[in-house]
């Protein structure tokens, strides 16, 4: 009879990002298959969200409700004071209740995107800080990472990564990042991204004309050390995206915007404002699942967000990378696409058109390119979760390295 084991996720998770939620139903579909006796809950951002769509049990992350609201008031900013002091008991409470704590992939050891350090960083860091304390393994597992320069950051993350009882990585990228911060990586794998192993919709038959464009847009400001010049970033990428989308429409080719977060819907309205054509429509996508069957059908797709990137090589289309950090650019390498991708933060209308019109012309190799890569990232996500489950779930009397490691 096998022992019943408890099993926390921990995340974002339920915000409205679809990255995010995909890489929770990912690890689910591993628990679900391997370790059916495992009981899963959630310590996450949106426990509404990840209790319908996903039936198992979610706690909100923050004691406080406005944690992510800007606080001006001295009311609030009291309040935001006091919740990170309880969150401290808060999250040691939920550690101790789990044998394993699973952070489901994402990019939480990064700041690629605008950042506070006692936001997620800090979260982070109290989970990875209770588990050591309390003997609850936190595994990170297909985790993003890049290098951090704002020092607050920077520490959170360093002493997460080290706490963590294993760790894995998307991309070689992340790793050699956690390094250069200061942590030991020389026992840590790089998988392909976690949600390479969720489902494929089934491909689509050729069009034999010039079929719809799928173009996954972002409300993208630059990153965290761009905060002085976020909205001449913001504008420059919406103008050059509004350009590219109008080219294609006077061609007579079919455009279909697709978001990756709640927050890109404003991004969306402003194309269609600015694009009025029936040829140009919009998805609202509620998964990575919604994602891929609308690229399925499409002849090509230019995306800015990690995840759309996935879902459309996921599904074989050719893709052009709007490229805003080096994870994006790592992962079109790896999938045989490193020619196509182009800088989000300096968009130019003309040259994507030669690009996308270059990809194109490419599109039947691509496929056949892609098709090969998928197969591989399958297997070597088979072995990530083998690993998994020798760290994590070892045998009785058995106890892997991984669940030994001491702070590096």
């Amino acid at each position: 009879m096998k022992t019943v084991t408890r099993v926390g996720v921990f995340g974002l998770l339920g915000s409205g990002n679809l990255g995010n939620d995909g890489s929770l139903e990912a690890v689910l579909g591993y628990l679900r298959a391997e370790h059916p006796e495992a009981v899963v809950d959630a310590l996450c951002g949106g426990p509404e969200a990840v209790t319908t769509r996903f039936g198992i049990p979610a706690t909100r992350l923050h004691w406080n409700r406005a944690e992510y609201r800007t606080a001006s008031r001295a009311g609030a900013i009291a309040a935001k004071g006091l919740g990170k002091l309880v969150d401290v008991f808060r999250t040691a409470a939920w550690v101790r209740r789990h044998d394993v704590v699973i952070v489901p992939g994402m990019g939480v050891l990064e700041a690629t995107l605008p950042l506070r350090p006692w936001g997620f960083p800090y979260s982070l860091f109290l989970l990875c800080a209770s588990g050591r304390l309390l003997g609850t393994r936190v595994a990170l597992v297909g985790v993003g990472a890049a290098e951090i320069g704002n020092r607050p950051t920077r520490a959170l993350v360093r002493w997460s990564a080290r706490l963590a009882a294993y760790r894995s990585y998307r991309d070689a990228q992340s790793r050699d990042a956690m390094r250069a911060m200061g942590v030991d990586t020389a026992r840590d794998e790089v998988y392909p991204d976690l949600a390479f192993s969720l489902p494929t919709p089934e491909p689509s038959a050729p069009s034999g004309s010039p079929g719809p464009v799928c173009v996954g847009v972002m409300d993208f400001h630059g990153g965290n050390d761009d905060r002085a010049r976020a909205e001449e970033i913001h504008r420059r990428y919406l103008d050059g995206t509004i350009r590219f989308v109008r080219a294609l429409v006077e061609e007579g080719r079919p455009v279909r915007l697709l978001t990756g977060d709640q927050c890109d819907a404003a991004v969306v309205d402003a194309i269609l404002d600015a694009v009025d054509s029936p040829l140009v429509t919009a998805a609202e996508p509620a998964s990575l699942a919604d994602l891929m069957k609308e690229m399925a059908v499409a002849d090509t797709v230019v995306a800015v967000r990690y995840h759309n990137l996935i879902c459309a090589l996921k599904t074989g289309t050719p893709v052009l990378a709007l490229s805003y950090a080096a994870k994006s650019d790592a992962l079109m390498d790896r999938m045989g696409l490193g020619a196509y991708c182009h800088p989000a933060r300096e968009v130019d209308a003309d040259r994507l058109l030669e690009q996308f019109r270059a990809l194109e012309k490419r599109s039947a190799e691509l496929r056949r390119t892609l098709a090969e890569r998928n197969l591989a990232a399958a297997r070597q996500l088979q072995d990530q979760f083998t690993a998994l489950t020798a760290a994590l779930f070892p045998a009785p009397g058995h106890a892997h390295p991984h669940t030994l490691r001491k702070a590096s």
